[in-house]
């Protein structure tokens, strides 16, 4: 029987499940600052020394939460996009904001753990962290790069001033292996931002309580405008 099979690691994979799952709970009732080992060893019915052997701070916590958090909306994303076409690079677009929306409105408490102001005192590890926090981006910036690439978007091809901006964006460029000039690039960027700026701001509610009868309507407009400044059209 393999290790991963046994039963003593069935049990340590449920405690750590069960740890994720109750931490997401006080995450939403009482904020990232507020977490609590005590707390979830107290919910999950341990003593408090037992849960330090599955996370041994409350920065390792935040850390399986963030993690979890990242993973979850890049699922998301992902079972949206699967049922639409390739080459309907505006609807896949769209398809990413409406699913990291709908995602963000149903888990605001983790979706401000993620993108909202830092916890006090606690710094992601980016080595744990990146890969799935990059998810989402990887796959709006796969939109754009496979319509640069199928001639389905047009951009200047001339370097962006000032020149080292243009710099940064080669680094990118090789990092990441995209084959989009920097003007596609640039203009990827603000998509993102833009994107994720909206959806913060429902989120959070800075658009006010009363303003839109429907948010889902305005939310739906920014996206129209985002696939206009990106350039794409539906085939």
């Amino acid at each position: 029987m393999s290790e991963a099979t046994t039963p003593r690691a069935r049990a340590r994979e449920q405690t750590m499940l069960d740890i994720v799952r109750i931490g997401r709970a006080h995450l939403a009732t009482d904020g990232a600052a507020a977490l609590s080992l005590r707390a979830i060893a107290r919910d999950i019915g341990v003593v408090s020394s037992a849960v330090y052997r599955y996370v041994e701070s409350r920065d390792e916590l935040l850390t399986l939460l963030v993690v979890d958090g990242y993973n979850e909306l890049g699922d998301a994303v992902d079972a949206a996009l699967a049922p639409v076409d390739e080459g309907d690079f505006a609807g896949r677009l769209s398809v990413i904001g409406r699913a990291v929306r709908s995602w963000a409105l149903a888990e605001p408490a983790t979706y401000a753990l993620l993108f909202g102001s830092p916890v006090p005192g606690y710094q992601a590890p980016s080595d744990r962290t990146t890969g799935p926090g990059t998810r989402v981006i990887y796959r709006l910036v796969e939109v754009w790069e496979t319509a640069w690439v199928a001639g389905a978007i047009a951009a200047d091809d001339k370097p962006l001033s000032p020149r080292r901006l243009s710099r940064d964006l080669a680094r990118i460029r090789r990092d990441r292996g995209i084959t989009a000039p920097d003007e596609l690039i640039a203009r990827g960027l603000l998509v993102w931002a833009a994107l994720f700026g909206c959806i913060s701001f429902e989120v959070f509610g800075q658009y006010g309580p009363d303003s839109f009868t429907q948010p889902q309507d305005l939310f739906e407009h920014q996206l129209r405008v985002l696939v206009e400044t990106m350039g794409l059209v539906s085939p």
